[in-house]
């Protein structure tokens, strides 16, 4: 009888307990479920980076960028009018600012006339770079940092307009570092191949800390900006530190993109904190890779590294697999996140920050 009444226990147990395919996504599921990597660049006519995400069912935002090692930008806009004229339902796009001009008496209004136009052919808003607190410096001879008063004009018009302001501003903390002291792998190539952004051998530069200080001083001043960090708001090293911006400024998100590797190295160190840091702030990180697409590439190559990265990224937020990855020396252990936190990540969460037309 005993024996009976515990089967009878057991089969309710398994009757009332929530399937686990319920609550969790798997690696078969990846194609299935609709996503938008909010952080990508279209410097080609190809399409083959908007056909990899139409694919993998991925929405994507094209960004224009104020970088050296980008077309000028009323190329940048008119590539980006492109990939959307090509596939409509599948791509949106921000435009940027430059400061060139900066000298001049009126570049703010000439600034906001460039962005209204872009505005009105389709952009979803604007991205700010790094070569404001790391180029350009005002008639003073002092870097232009991103709380400088004559940025706030383009600011206020974001507001109005209602759009989004996406800013890259700093760099990882490992930029001030030595390159042997750097956490990940990522940061060493890269600041070993831009030496003139490694800021361990700049220190005339503005710090990490007036990096982002500044980047909160903006905030501060204007609370009601629709806002998002790019990098991870470039707190990337430290999901504490990350956190105390986020209850700080409700109105800012942070995409991940390229600092998914810091997420891993500190999950490392502890996973759990890592995955409760995400699951508690679910409605505020955006899914994001910074690929890139430029002149004439090989289509099937680009359309293999983003599947690559896509899944990657995918294996670490819904599987509990131990991982290598070459961004990080040593293994890690997925987050497996519940499936409403991967569906915020991955779709809702830029659907609220960036409004794209889907």
């Amino acid at each position: 009888m005993i024996d009976l009444i515990h089967l009878i226990f057991a089969s309710m147990i398994v009757a009332f307990s929530p399937d686990q395919s319920e609550q969790f996504y798997s690696m078969e599921d990846f194609s299935k479920v609709r996503k938008i990597d909010t952080h990508t660049h279209h410097n080609s006519e190809s399409t083959a980076l908007a056909e990899a995400g139409i694919e993998s069912n991925f929405f994507l935002l094209t960004v224009n960028v104020d970088a050296p090692s980008y077309p000028e930008l009323p190329e940048q806009l008119r590539l980006a009018l492109h990939q959307k004229a090509k596939n409509p339902a599948h791509l949106d796009f921000l435009s940027t600012i430059s400061l060139e001009d900066w000298s001049s008496p009126d570049w703010a209004e000439k600034e906001i006339a460039r962005i209204r136009d872009s505005f009105e052919k389709g952009a979803l808003g604007i991205k700010i770079w790094k070569n404001i607190g790391m180029t350009y410096k005002d008639e003073n001879g002092k870097f232009i940092m991103a709380d400088h008063p004559r940025l706030e004009p383009i600011f206020r018009f974001l507001i109005e307009q209602d759009k989004t302001l996406m800013a890259h501003l700093g760099e990882p903390r490992n930029c001030w570092l030595p390159l042997e002291e750097m956490t990940v792998n990522n940061d060493r190539t890269y600041f070993k191949e831009h030496p003139e952004y490694h800021m361990y051998l700049h220190p005339e530069y503005p710090s990490y800390e007036q990096q982002v200080e500044a980047r909160d001083n903006l905030l501060a001043k204007f609370p009601q900006i629709r806002f998002v960090g790019a990098h991870l708001g470039s707190v990337e090293w430290n999901v504490d530190e990350l956190a105390k911006r986020l209850d700080r400024f409700p109105n800012m998100a942070v995409d991940m993109a390229a600092r998914i590797g810091h997420l891993q190295f500190q999950s490392q160190k502890d996973r759990e904190k890592v995955r409760d840091f995400i699951i508690k702030y679910q409605d505020r990180l955006i899914y994001g890779t910074d690929l890139g697409i430029s002149g004439n590439p090989d289509a099937e190559r680009v359309k293999a590294n983003a599947k690559a990265t896509w899944l990657e990224d995918w294996k670490y937020f819904v599987s509990e697999d131990w991982m290598e990855v070459a961004e990080v020396n040593g293994g890690f252990q997925g987050l497996k996140l519940p499936k409403e936190v991967v569906d915020k990540i991955y779709f809702h969460n830029a659907v609220k920050w960036f409004r794209p037309n889907l």
